[in-house]
């Protein structure tokens, strides 16, 4: 066996740990150079960043890469990722590169496509370069139209074809849904064109009604749906009707399984419910008596002395309910404030009665000790 690998480990280097008789003279002598040293030296806090010997600014973005979720769970703080990113990105490749590695990691990840739409939305605000070929966002929407250009072959391609395809088409929903560009007046407005690349994503998707398809196609609506409903609607667009259509007609005549033909459904009475939202308060405030027959419906019940129930709809409930506050009252003053105090009743009992009081409890003590 060669004799490097039987050496004991450390063997034949050599140590330049002090001596034991290493003394308080040489110790003062060794400050001394220390301190000689940090008045001699020209580094500087202000000095660009240093980059080890053979390391490029691909090469940190190559190990930002490989090391993506733990580069993110050590700077928590997004502030923190765009500076380091805008200390790196100086050249238009390397923007492409990040946007590229942004797309990667948001489709291919499980879960991180809401986190990566929020770090591309930030990103798009805060990175500094912007070359002639595009800024971040117009770089990473670039990104999208060249997956979006593949849908129709895409949605009938191989299992694993239509997976990676389905990840894009939710990623570009949470897309839709953070990224927002900045107007010239008033609030950020969402990107229109994504508005229209979900429409048509789909139409795709409804085209081969297959259950994995499918199954994209209500997490994307259940994601999505109201927001694009309302958007359609301010335009005076009757899209979601027509995909809602779609729908109605896989469920008749598509040979889905069971499972997806009842999330089909589910997602059509979702809808028909306004996605499941409450009517507006102030809607509510307007209802009465005589336009809403649910008027009283969350009213509460009360019951009669001998125990018949009430609501504000009996016709008697103005007179019932007064009875029933007077019985309360009395009640109060027997019990008291909280309801569960006795009230002492001893001020207004005669002489004969406490003694005969006094004595029925002597006697039953007695009778319980016997």
């Amino acid at each position: 066996m060669n004799e490097n690998f039987d050496r004991a480990p450390g063997a034949g280097r050599s140590r330049n740990f002090p001596s034991p008789n290493y003394n308080n003279t040489s110790a003062s002598r060794g400050g001394n150079d220390v301190d000689s040293m940090i008045k001699s030296s020209k580094l500087s806090a202000n000095a660009p960043e240093f980059v080890p010997l053979g390391f490029n600014q691909y090469d940190l973005l190559l190990n930002f890469s490989l090391n993506f979720h733990v580069f993110l769970s050590i700077f928590s703080d997004v502030e923190d990722i765009t500076g380091i990113l805008n200390s790196w990105v100086t050249t238009e490749e390397l923007l492409k590169e990040l946007v590229e590695l942004i797309y990667t990691q948001s489709t291919s990840i499980p879960n991180f496509a809401y986190t990566g739409a929020r770090l591309c939305n930030y990103l798009s605000h805060h990175l500094i370069i912007t070359p002639a070929s595009g800024n971040f966002r117009q770089l990473l929407l670039k990104r999208c139209q060249t997956e979006f250009q593949q849908r129709d072959a895409a949605v009938r391609g191989e299992p694993e074809t239509q997976k990676k395809f389905h990840s894009y088409v939710l990623f570009l929903g949470e897309l839709y849904l953070h990224l927002e560009i900045k107007s010239g007046q008033g609030p950020p407005v969402r990107a229109r064109v994504l508005l229209g690349a979900l429409k048509d994503l789909l139409i795709s998707l409804f085209s081969s009604p297959v259950d994995a398809n499918l199954i994209c196609a209500v997490k994307l609506l259940k994601l999505t749906g109201s927001v694009l409903d309302d958007a359609w609607k301010e335009s005076g667009e009757s899209h979601m009707g027509e995909l809602i259509k779609r729908i109605e007609d896989i469920v008749l005549d598509a040979a889905c399984s069971r499972d997806v033909r009842q999330m089909l459904l589910k997602l059509v009475e979702l809808r028909s419910s306004d996605w499941g939202r409450v009517l507006a308060a102030a809607a509510a405030s307007s209802a009465t008596p005589d336009n809403d027959p649910n008027y009283f419906m969350n009213e509460p019940t009360f019951y009669t002395e001998d125990g018949t129930p009430f609501t504000a709809a009996d016709p008697d409930y103005a007179e019932k309910y007064q009875e029933m506050l007077d019985r309360q009252d009395y009640f109060h003053d027997v019990y008291g404030e909280n309801g569960n105090e006795i009230y002492d009743f001893e001020d207004e009992m005669e002489p004969e009665m406490i003694e005969a009081f006094e004595n029925f409890c002597l006697e039953s003590e007695r009778k319980r000790q016997q």
